[in-house]
């Protein structure tokens, strides 16, 4: 079996990412097309040995990708097209019809109850998604939460199943000569107490929470990696609540890993995802992490993960958690059940049988 997985971009991203560790366990043959920016992740892949075409997608509406990318479908020979986020959503399963190809399925990997990979999802917005949906065979959301969300958006229940995402654990294992080496470069003292956040910086994701929490613990440093609309704003933040120079900015990066061993403390503020991913990984380096919203957590069991806890809601009590999580030097934990049952295998194992399930039924 050969297939084609087709995404929207390659920046550092959770479902870039995802891609990579997915292509990088397939048991089958394996090639990615990007519509567009081909970043570190498509980089990262090809090092990895897998086949990135690049289809040069010039916009939202750019309607010419569709015929060079049924193209390579067809020179292809691919069984199944999988495509990833709304965009390639879209274009990836007309194409895959246009080409003939006989399982299309498709993987949610941000959607919420009124927005979709941080947009307002509009009534348009919506219908094109129903309508795309129903080119393809098969519609994977990687949480319980997100295949209600998508069943509210007027998607059968019949043409959704759920596979969560997986991770890697022994990749994102603490390592001490990795957390000396990233804090070095990013002049970040070895002795400073780091709190640290992942993400695409958006407004979505309430980073600037978390900015504001740091006026409340001056002992403390924050490192956010990622990039994003929201990253001057940020900026600006931490410099009218003091603590500018406590703020540092990693940018996008494919040293997760070696980020995740600098910090010592993770906090994911978002009040809405779809899976958590990044928690998940923080989880896996051994991190104490707090959080607002994680449906991997939320649907497993309360000590799967017992370094885990609610953030607070409102800045000041969250710089508090911080400062109180300081004052107990917090040291790193193995890590926790919901690691294994996230692993990268299982959720590989599950896709390739949909893909077989998918084929028999056409």
């Amino acid at each position: 079996m050969k297939v084609l997985h087709v995404i929207t971009g390659l920046a550092a991203g959770g479902a870039e990412r995802q891609l990579r560790d997915l292509v990088a366990h397939h048991t089958l043959r394996a090639e990615v097309a990007v519509l567009t920016n081909p970043g570190l992740m498509a980089a990262a892949m090809r090092e990895d040995g897998v086949a990135v075409h690049h289809l040069g997608m010039t916009g939202n509406r750019d309607l010419q990708v569709i015929r060079p990318l049924a193209r390579l479908i067809r020179s292809g020979g691919y069984d199944v097209v999988h495509t990833h986020l709304f965009r390639a959503g879209l274009y990836g399963r007309l194409a895959a019809r246009l080409a003939g190809v006989g399982a299309i399925v498709a993987t949610e990997h941000s959607i919420g109850e009124r927005q979709i990979e941080g947009r307002r999802a509009t009534w348009p917005v919506r219908a094109l998604a129903r309508g795309g949906e129903r080119l393809g065979h098969m519609t994977v959301a990687v949480s319980t939460a997100a295949a209600g969300r998508l069943r509210g958006w007027g998607i059968p229940a019949s043409r959704i199943t759920v596979i969560p995402n997986g991770v890697d654990g022994r990749a994102f294992a603490f390592d001490p000569r990795l957390r000396r080496k990233a804090r070095a470069g990013l002049g970040i003292p070895q002795d400073a107490f780091v709190v640290g956040g992942l993400g695409r910086l958006e407004p979505g994701k309430r980073f600037d929470m978390l900015v504001e929490a740091m006026a409340q613990v001056p002992e403390a440093t924050l490192l956010l990696v990622g990039d994003g609309p929201a990253r001057a704003s940020l900026a600006a933040l931490a410099g009218r609540t003091g603590c500018g120079g406590r703020v540092v900015f990693a940018g996008e990066s494919g040293e997760v890993p070696a980020l995740l061993s600098a910090m010592d403390v993770f906090a994911a503020p978002s009040e809405e995802e779809t899976f958590g991913l990044a928690v998940i990984e923080a989880l896996a380096s051994g991190l104490p992490v707090l959080y607002g919203a994680c449906p991997a957590l939320e649907e497993l069991p309360g000590d799967s993960a017992p370094a885990a806890r609610r953030m607070p809601p409102e800045p000041k009590e969250l710089g508090l958690a911080i400062a109180a999580l300081l004052a107990g030097s917090p040291e790193r934990h193995a890590p926790p059940p919901a690691v294994a049952h996230y692993d990268i295998r299982h959720h590989v194992t599950r896709l390739e049988a949909l893909y077989t399930r998918v084929q028999g039924e056409q």
